[in-house]
């Protein structure tokens, strides 16, 4: 692969606009310019390398998988209609090649959302089949009663379908607070559980989804990469 097709595949534009990058001094390697955009990157070093666009570090990955802490009063549409977008969050080389979120979190629920250009991954972790489990702290506006944990666990029916939805684990934290785990996702289905079981949620906030947790050094809004996923 030329240099100039590896910053293409990365987002950094045509590959006109990836050459002019290369000629004009802005791609290093290894503390040096890279001179020449038909320039091979030697074979199999790309996953792994590191190299600088206009001064700033960039890893190559074949496919791109971040994990960021969403903030509040943001929505995961690539084409928002009443708030800001979490796209807009992310640096523009990596709108360009086509990240977008795996599933979605309503725009006042923060936390853990994962973001990459893979689809058969985005297929495979939002599937209902294969069973992902997400994990929800939440808020509700009245203290809980065991009853409700109960319904929870053994299923509620909502509106829209009379096959009934459960929790895989529900742990309280508190008088009115508790740890919901999912494995299916349907339309605010956190929230409308809990008002089928005669509460409201408050506060909704994801803290693992899948194998990833959600590090407490990541503040709302930040972002980092991850590596591959393994999954079960």
């Amino acid at each position: 692969m030329q240099w100039q097709q590896l910053l293409f595949s990365q987002g950094f534009g045509s590959r006109r606009e990836c050459a002019a990058l290369v000629l004009a001094g802005q791609v290093r390697h290894d503390g040096s310019a890279v001179q020449d955009p038909r320039q091979d990157v030697l074979p199999g070093v790309r996953e792994g390398l590191t190299f600088e666009v206009n001064g700033q570090a960039w890893p190559y990955y074949e496919r791109a998988l971040l994990m960021m802490n969403k903030p509040a009063g943001t929505e995961c549409s690539r084409r928002p209609r009443h708030h800001p977008g979490v796209l807009e969050l992310l640096p523009q080389p990596l709108r360009r090649r086509g990240v977008q979120p795996v599933g979605r979190l309503d725009a006042d629920t923060t936390g853990l959302l994962l973001l990459t250009d893979d689809g058969l991954l985005i297929h495979r972790l939002t599937s209902p089949k294969h069973h992902v489990a997400k994990v929800y702290e939440v808020t509700c506006k009245h203290p809980l009663e065991n009853g409700q944990l109960q319904q929870l666990l053994h299923g509620v029916v909502l509106d829209d379908d009379p096959q009934p939805v459960l929790a895989s684990a529900v742990q309280q934290t508190g008088d009115a607070t508790l740890q919901l785990t999912l494995t299916a996702g349907k339309y605010h289905q956190v929230k409308r559980m809990i008002a089928a079981v005669g509460n409201r949620v408050l506060t909704l906030h994801r803290s693992a989804f899948g194998p990833c947790l959600l590090p407490a050094e990541l503040a709302p809004g930040q972002w980092c990469w991850l590596p591959a996923l393994q999954l079960a």
